[in-house]
């Protein structure tokens, strides 16, 4: 793998089995006894021989339609799934925005959770305490840092994930639809830091429906189509040729 390059996918294929409820009422035996040739255990060819190559430094957005594969390549290459076959490698510390407070626990404290889910990001106990005053600020929650995130609502649960993701000093970024979180001044404080850390050099690789946001925020773009790349290049062409067809 090439020293500038943050991120290499390499014939990567992704399949799913489709499993099917055994039929009890009686129209759901005349249902499925219609459907007789289909198999119970169904593959779902979700991605097939992606090849790919991220450089660091770069931004780059996966777009495509609902079911395309999109939101499934960026789990692979955090490594929550794994490839059916092919391999993705990556080069420097990453983290991903892609289910945000996942290492939350309702009955701990907001500065508790901190503690846990920048751990879980790999950083130790004193690198946290450098970084806990900058992770409550950014989520405007000091007022209530130290009540259970349980008494939290959907938005603040949200900003104080984000912040804590945002965070967490690593050379790679993958964020899945993450630019939604709470209001419009949080979205916006949350864009312009995504800004910052491009400006940095960090690699961030995003999925959005936002073609505004696309072609503000990112240099490339891959198109997937039907679990393969239909196009990838410059991010105004590729939106362009998106939007022809998709728009």
């Amino acid at each position: 793998m090439k020293k500038d390059v943050a991120i290499k996918v390499a014939h990567v294929s992704k399949d799913f089995k489709l499993y099917y409820d055994k039929a009890n009422t009686l129209k759901e035996k005349i249902l499925f006894f219609s459907k007789k040739n289909r198999s119970k255990n169904d593959i779902h060819h979700v991605l097939k021989d992606i090849n790919l190559e991220i450089k660091k430094g770069e931004s780059v957005a996966l777009i495509g339609t609902n079911g395309s594969g999109k939101s499934t390549l960026l789990k692979l290459m955090t490594k929550i799934i794994y490839p059916t076959s092919g391999k993705i490698t990556t080069n420097g510390k990453l983290t991903s925005l892609l289910e945000l407070g996942a290492g939350f626990h309702d009955d701990f404290t907001g500065r508790e959770n901190i503690y846990f889910n920048a751990s879980i990001f790999g950083l130790t106990r004193k690198e946290i305490d450098e970084k806990i005053d900058e992770i409550i600020k950014f989520s405007e929650l000091e007022e209530f840092i130290d009540n259970p995130v349980r008494t939290y609502s959907s938005g603040m649960y949200m900003r104080l994930a984000f912040s804590v993701a945002i965070n967490v000093q690593a050379e790679i970024l993958l964020i899945d639809e993450i630019l939604a979180v709470g209001d419009q001044h949080f979205q916006e404080k949350c864009f312009k830091k995504l800004k910052d850390l491009k400006k940095s050099g960090k690699t961030i690789v995003i999925v959005s429906h936002s073609m505004e946001q696309v072609k503000q925020f990112c240099d490339r773009a891959v198109w997937l189509y039907k679990g393969q790349i239909k196009m990838d290049g410059k991010a105004s062409d590729v939106l362009e040729e998106y939007l022809k067809i998709c728009g």
